[in-house]
C-alpha cells in the first residue's frame, strides 16, 4: 500500500508541473502581447511627436531646401522613420512668400515581436500616415532656442 501512495504523489507532482508550464506559457504570451501593444502605442505617439517636431523645425528654419535636416531631426526622435514629405504652400513659393508647411511621414512600419500577434516571419504592420500643418513663422528666429536652425 505504501508504494502505491508514493507513485500516486509522483504522478500528482508531474501533473502539477505540466499544468504550471501550460499556465506559465499562457501568462507569458499574454504579458508579451501587452508589452508589444505598448511598444506600438509608444511608436504611434513618437511618430506623431516627430511629425510635429519636423514641421516646427521646417516652419522656423526652412529655406524650402532643408528636407534632409528635417528628416534628421525627426529620426533623432524615431529612427524607424525613412520617408517624409515636406510640402510648402502655396505651391512653388519662395522662402519669402511661403505661408505654411506640411510635414508627413508616409511609410512607417511597426514590427511585432510578441508571439500573440507576430509569428516568425510575419510582415511588419503598416502604420497610418502622420501629418502636421503649421503656418510659417519668422525664419531663423525662435525665442526659445537661437541655435534651432544650425
Amino acid at each position: 500500500m505504501r508504494g502505491h501512495g508514493a507513485a500516486h504523489r509522483r504522478r500528482q507532482s508531474g501533473a502539477a508541473a505540466v499544468e504550471f508550464a501550460l499556465v506559465l506559457l499562457l501568462f507569458l504570451t499574454f504579458f508579451l502581447g501587452i508589452i508589444d501593444f505598448s511598444r506600438m502605442l509608444f511608436t504611434w505617439n513618437a511618430a506623431s511627436e516627430a511629425t510635429r517636431l519636423g514641421a516646427r523645425y521646417a516652419a522656423v528654419c526652412d529655406d524650402t531646401t532643408r528636407r534632409a535636416q528635417v528628416l534628421a531631426r525627426m529620426q533623432a526622435l524615431l529612427p524607424q522613420i525613412k520617408t517624409i514629405d515636406v510640402v510648402w504652400s502655396p505651391a512653388g513659393c519662395t522662402p519669402a512668400s511661403c505661408a505654411a508647411v506640411t510635414v508627413r511621414i508616409t511609410d512607417l512600419d511597426y514590427q511585432w515581436i510578441s508571439p500573440v500577434v507576430g509569428l516568425a516571419g510575419m510582415p511588419a504592420a503598416r502604420m497610418p500616415t502622420f501629418s502636421t500643418y503649421l503656418p510659417r513663422e519668422v525664419m531663423r528666429q525662435d525665442s526659445n532656442s537661437p541655435a534651432i536652425c544650425s
